[in-house]
């Protein structure tokens, strides 16, 4: 960073400066640099142990260089304040409302202020000054105790000035033009600076002093700067002349409004060798027989034109200013010699209405620097003299500042301004956005897949910015006034709401998205474990918009089996078991959900019991028993003989493979799972006789006798017949009894000689409903033949046939 000079360092000795509350003494302090300060000594502004000092009050500098403003600062050390800590410290040049303006959250010095403090010292500095940082620059600072806060007022007041070209001397001989110029400032720099002269915006390499001479043609424009300031030069200088006479307007354009006042200034010289003496001055716009026509005569500017001359500086002032002033203004001035000159492309005047802007920042440093700062602006630069008027709700308030803080600020107000003297043309008013508009594209119902888009509207000056979210979420998914989705999906249904945003304030309006879509695959469900006998739920649910209408299926059925998203069944049965589904309707489409397995599980049925062998049953024959029972899950088989502990046989079938008269007796299995067991009896008799006989049912004698006169009666048939040996269904109708368990019977017949063989054929007997009885047909076979074997056939053969009772339904 460059900067234009420093200052040395006065030292003053004031017996009294604890009780001064100004300075009398200036001085001018300068160094390197190109800065000019205006010094006093360190003045205290000071109350009850409270101040500021500043150590200059008055500060000139030059556009585009840099500037330290410096202070320091005490607060009281009594004991209410010895725990005083300094909480806040900071310039500013701006307040109202009770508002102070941090400088470095102002945006015109953004980038260009530095705040440093150290053991009660601050510096603040400003680079790339403007002429728009001039202006009495503060300090205040705030401790953590109620109303410790202390501003050092009055501040010091920074002056910023540009450079100007003042024309020295000026010559015209013939077609020769020849002037002298110098480069200087308000704030004029000491010491030895380079300089750069421009023509037509062209660098005049030869020239580095604050001083240009040469020649030049009446069309030809000059400026300059200095060094290392290339970017700050002074306005460009149109210099006109004739024969030594010429007239210079700075600025050659103005801009005022309508009713206000303007001034316009401009330089003339003349030749030096007569020593003419200027008789006449003033300014025209009009020519009248080709002679130009003073504005004091013109009727148009009557009252209204003022004309101050001083030293070759003449400045016309025009007041109430009309539209049909904007022309172009000339100055025109005659010697005693009868010399004349005017000065030709004057200055262009433009009279406008006053179209104020207010311009509206709003900064935030910390919480406590928060601020909105509204500033009354216009294409025309108007004088700082001016005064303006600002009005909040139609209000007019006390600050005629170009600038207004709202304090506090409040959403609902309106704010303009106006120019003192011209409040007949305020500013349009600003306000924070009003609640907005929001709307949808499609007037009907929204259907996923379809384009949809979200509009939002606020009425707001300044304009509103727009911002989109869905509520709970907080990334905004738009910054701009439309939400658009270019394919909706059934995700997207929510809460949206818009917000709508400028400098003064902020509101939000909400709507509701509602998208309307075919059933989602169904979720079906049912409880874990089904038992026979209990209730059952069978649950179908699917995401939907309008909500869906279920209907239950099972497999290979085609009418429905209920109806609703819940179908109960009050008492399972097995029976019920299988594959249902459900299918989900709505208008905007169907669909069928995922099959669901009813898996009804039950305790064994009654078991059922055989007897069966390969070939006829002989004593050391093999013997099959078969158990078999329907249950869910499946069943574990045991086998028992009466009238003892331990299981005979695990499995449905239990084989005895040398079968002997002690294996005779009750034989039961027991079916069973995690559901309950079952069993069922099956009686196995052996009666020994001389002759070939068979003994069927139980001990009792009377049905030892029906039975074998039966068989009796049945094999002479047979022999009689002279028929095939074949089994003979025995018929027997009678219901045994039977406690617990069905009791199957069986009879196996011996040979009298006991190294004959034994055979068995069993089939099953016919099964009553509550009671089963198990018969198995016995062959007695004898040591000899008969004749009968001639043909092939046993004459000793025994056939019978016991039936088992046919299955019954128990589930009834």
């Amino acid at each position: 960073m460059r900067r234009f000079f420093t200052c040395r360092r006065v030292l003053l000795t004031l017996t009294s400066l604890r009780e001064s509350r100004g300075a009398a003494m200036s001085l001018t302090a300068a160094a390197s640099g190109f800065l000019v300060l205006l010094l006093t000594v360190p003045v205290i502004q000071g109350q009850y142990g409270w101040g500021v000092a500043y150590t200059s009050t008055q500060i000139c500098a030059l556009k585009g260089s840099t500037v330290e403003i410096r202070c320091s600062y005490s607060h009281p050390s009594t004991n209410e304040f010895r725990n005083a800590k300094v909480v806040e410290r900071f310039w500013f040049t701006k307040t109202s409302n009770d508002v102070y303006v941090d400088l470095r959250t102002d945006p015109e010095y953004s980038g260009r202020v530095t705040s440093h403090c150290e053991n009660k010292v601050c510096i603040l500095t400003i680079t790339n000054l403007k002429k728009s940082d001039s202006a009495e620059y503060k300090f205040r600072f705030t401790t953590n105790q109620p109303d410790g806060k202390y501003t050092g007022s009055p501040g010091v007041s920074l002056s910023v000035t540009d450079l100007q070209i003042q024309v020295s001397r000026l010559h015209v001989y013939g077609s020769y033009n020849w002037a002298e110029m110098k480069c200087q400032s308000s704030c004029r720099p000491p010491g030895h600076h380079h300089y750069i002269w421009y023509k037509n915006r062209q660098n005049i390499q030869t020239q580095t002093s604050i001083s240009y001479s040469g020649n030049f043609n009446p069309a030809d424009i000059f400026s300059c700067a200095v060094r290392g300031y290339e970017d700050f030069p002074s306005p460009p200088v149109l210099i006109q002349s004739q024969s030594d006479w010429g007239v210079t307007y700075s600025p050659t354009e103005v801009c005022a409004f309508e009713g206000s006042t303007v001034h316009m200034r401009c330089s003339y010289t003349y030749p030096s060798t007569t020593y003419p003496a200027v008789q006449n001055t003033f300014w025209f716009t009009k020519e009248k027989g080709g002679k130009p026509v003073d504005l004091k005569t013109d009727s148009e500017y009557s009252s209204r034109v003022f004309y101050y001359c001083y030293e070759k500086w003449c400045t016309l002032t025009i007041s109430n200013l009309k539209k049909s002033d904007s022309t172009e203004y000339k100055f025109r001035f005659t010697t005693n010699q009868n010399g004349k000159y005017s000065g030709s492309l004057g200055v262009t005047l433009s009279v406008t209405d006053p179209r104020l802007q207010i311009n509206v920042r709003r900064s935030t440093l910390h919480l406590n620097s928060t601020w909105t700062e509204l500033t009354c602006q216009t294409t025309c630069q108007l004088p700082k003299y001016v005064s303006y008027i600002w009005y909040q709700n139609g209000e007019k308030k006390k600050e005629e500042q170009v600038y207004f803080h709202p304090h506090p600020l409040n959403p609902e107000d309106n704010y303009s301004c106006a120019i003192k003297g011209h409040e007949t043309f305020p500013s349009p008013l600003v306000y924070a956005p009003k609640l907005p508009s929001v709307s949808v594209s499609s007037s009907a119902e929204i259907v996923e897949g379809s384009s949809v888009n979200l509009t939002c509207s606020s009425d707001a000056n300044p304009a509103a910015n727009y911002t989109w979210y869905k509520e709970n979420q907080t990334h905004p998914l738009s910054e701009e006034p439309h939400l658009v989705f270019s394919s909706i999906q059934s995700s997207d249904s929510g809460q949206y709401y818009c917000t709508a945003e400028n400098q003064l304030g902020r509101t939000s309006k909400y709507i509701n998205v509602n998208v309307k879509y075919a059933p989602k695959l169904p979720s079906v469900s049912v409880s874990p474990e089904i038992v026979e006998g209990s209730s059952v739920t069978l649950t179908c649910s699917s995401d939907a918009n309008p909500t869906a209408n279920y209907t239950w299926y099972k497999e290979n059925q085609t009418r429905p089996h209920g109806e609703g998203g819940i179908y109960r069944f009050t008492s399972i049965s097995s029976e019920d078991g299988g594959i249902y589904y459900c299918k989900s309707v709505n208008k905007h489409g169907e669909i069928n959900s995922s099959s669901l397995i009813l898996d009804v599980q039950y305790p064994p049925k009654l078991p059922s019991v055989s007897v069966s062998s390969s070939a006829e049953i002989v004593e050391g024959s093999s013997v099959t028993l078969t158990c078999s029972s329907d249950a869910n899950p499946a069943a574990n088989y045991i086998w028992y003989k009466e009238d003892e502990d331990s299981p005979k046989a695990s499995g449905q079938i239990f084989n005895i493979t040398d079968f002997r008269a002690e294996h005779s007796g009750s034989y039961y299995c027991e079916a069973q799972n995690n559901r309950g067991r079952s069993n069922s009896t099956l009686h196995l008799t052996v009666v020994a006789e001389t002759w070939k006989s068979a003994v069927f049912g139980s001990t009792s004698a009377f049905f030892l006798a029906i039975i074998g006169f039966s068989v009796f009666l049945l094999i002479r048939k047979k022999r009689a017949t002279r028929q095939s040996s074949e089994p003979v269904e025995v018929p027997d109708n009678r219901e045994q009894p039977v406690e617990r368990d069905d009791i199957h019977y069986a009879s196996v017949h011996f040979a009298n000689n006991q190294t004959d063989p034994i055979y068995s054929n069993v089939r099953p007997a016919e099964r009553r409903i509550y009671d089963e009885v198990e018969y198995a047909a016995v062959k007695f076979k004898s040591a000899g033949t008969s004749p009968s074997q001639e043909n092939g056939e046993d004459p000793d053969e025994l056939y019978s046939t016991v039936n088992k009772p046919a299955e019954h339904n128990r589930n009834r």
